[in-house]
């Protein structure tokens, strides 16, 4: 299964390279992932929500016309430029790795929460799960106050999620979701929450179910 990927933002070459290699390790046989940079007008992080917006209109627009495959994918736990409902860009299944993510957390039981590096991406995911209608097994997006250049700095990220994942242990939460793809978390502790990295539950849930169904 061939699936193009476009990233929410511009991040240049070097971090294309970093991202791609990130889905040639965790994709699962049979699931091949081709990732490609934002166009140049894009935003540069998502900090704001007319950023959120503009990176879904470009997305969505890479997206429909991305070259020959199976699937088209954003680069995104926000399921940028991907509509509520799924649907299809470019005549192909549009995939959305929060869809993916919690809807099989909350399919395997679990009380599910988030992390985001900042508030606009918390209020947008957040909004997500609710549109999709998995508000009643949602606690919080935790706001982690991080920088769009912490995102390849996994020590970082991981001190300051693990307040957040002693709070939703608190909350009677059971699954949490970090709230960027393209973070390398190594929080793995029993006493926790199990912690979700989107791309790895994603394409896993993907891969289980041998791809997209034939049209």
């Amino acid at each position: 299964m061939l699936v193009h990927a476009v990233t929410p933002i511009v991040v240049g070459s070097a971090e294309v390279a970093r991202r791609q290699a990130r889905y040639d390790a965790l994709a699962p046989a049979g699931v091949r992932v081709v990732l490609s940079d934002l166009a140049p007008d894009g935003p540069r992080a998502l900090d704001t929500a007319d950023q959120v917006r503009h990176s879904e209109e470009l997305v969505a627009a890479a997206l429909s016309a991305a070259p020959a495959g199976d699937a088209v994918l954003p680069d995104c736990v926000l399921d940028t430029g991907v509509p509520v409902d799924g649907g299809r860009l470019g005549g192909r299944p549009a995939l959305g790795l929060l869809r993916l993510t919690v809807g099989a957390a909350v399919a395997a039981g679990h009380r599910v929460g988030a992390v985001a590096r900042n508030r606009a991406i918390a209020d947008e995911l957040l909004d997500r799960v609710t549109a999709y209608g998995w508000a009643g097994s949602f606690d919080e997006v935790a706001v982690l106050d991080l920088q769009v250049t912490d995102i390849d700095d996994a020590a970082r990220w991981d001190e300051a999620m693990r307040p957040a994942l002693l709070a939703a242990r608190a909350a009677g939460v059971t699954a949490v979701v970090n709230g960027c793809s393209a973070v390398d978390t190594a929080v793995r502790d029993p006493d926790l929450p199990l912690v979700l990295d989107p791309i790895r539950t994603g394409l896993g849930v993907l891969g289980a179910l041998g791809g997209t169904p034939a049209r």
